[in-house]
């Protein structure tokens, strides 16, 4: 089976894209992992499907990780998502809307910039002693997907996949895990991250849940306030905005940063 494909890229985190508006498309989870394969395949951190919408939204968001697993949400892969499905409506739009697996989300266009409406964060918990040794305490929040924040004095220093690995396989987040993040304060309003992702299995160029996460504990934290700009490792810096709530909890959060075509293709799948 020949398969189209459009390559992206959202601040370093890079997917492989497809129309699949007519589902005409079933991929298995060996088939997407092969796609992924930076080796044998494209090579991605995930892949996204762009399906007919189900409750009155004009897309439906398909995302999976590079192991091939569905996953709930990636935030830099739905501003790609949000672009590329710009790209495929007939007229353009400033608005798009998209169901997820955590709810509807909505992206809004300005150039090659796209900003999310990301759904409330749930689940938080603070200060967590996990028993690792070269860890202190770490918060946790789902932003879409599962994550763990932990500051950092030295972010540049920090083993990222020793470290990344041993909590996201803790029994603490047993069953599915956790993805991980490590935070150092840059300045004012300003923070930088580092990402090890569950379902890639090592550190990622961005993640925009991670960096969603590691604003919100930052507010809390130091109450910064909204908005808080990220430096990811792939070199670009995005912009979180949020509305804080008396009981430690978010709404209106948002995540801004580019979301830029790289190349587009045709590959063979057995």
């Amino acid at each position: 089976m020949k398969l189209n494909f459009t390559k992206m890229n959202g601040a370093g985190n890079d997917f492989v894209v497809l129309d699949n508006r007519d589902l005409s498309i079933s991929l298995t989870k060996e088939q997407i992992e092969s796609i992924c394969d930076r080796h044998r395949g494209v090579g991605a951190d995930g892949l996204l499907a762009v399906e007919p919408a189900e409750s009155g939204a004009n897309y439906k968001f398909r995302y999976y990780n590079a192991d091939g697993g569905e996953a709930e949400m990636c935030g830099n892969g739905a501003r790609c998502y949000g672009r590329f499905a710009q790209a495929l409506s007939e007229q353009a739009s400033e608005l798009l809307t998209f169901e997820t697996v955590v709810g509807e989300l909505a992206a809004k266009f300005d150039g090659n910039l796209v900003e999310i409406a990301m759904s409330d964060p749930f689940d938080l918990e603070r200060d967590i002693d996990l028993g690792i040794e070269g860890l202190g305490k770490v918060d946790y929040v789902n932003t879409g997907v599962p994550h763990v924040i932990a500051f950092v004095d030295d972010l540049a220093n920090t083993d990222v996949i020793a470290l990344g690995r041993a909590i996201r396989n803790h029994e603490h987040f047993a069953p599915a895990g956790t993805n991980v993040n490590f935070a150092s304060k840059v300045g004012e309003q300003h923070i930088a991250i580092r990402t090890y992702e569950r379902g890639v299995e090592g550190e990622t160029l961005a993640c925009g849940t991670g960096m969603t996460a590691c604003a919100l504990i930052h507010n809390l934290h130091t109450s910064t306030p909204s908005p808080i700009k990220v430096d990811v490792k792939g070199g670009d810096t995005l912009e979180i905005g949020f509305v804080p709530q008396s009981d430690q909890q978010f709404t209106e959060v948002t995540l801004k940063g580019p979301a830029d075509f790289v190349f587009t293709g045709q590959i063979e799948i057995a």
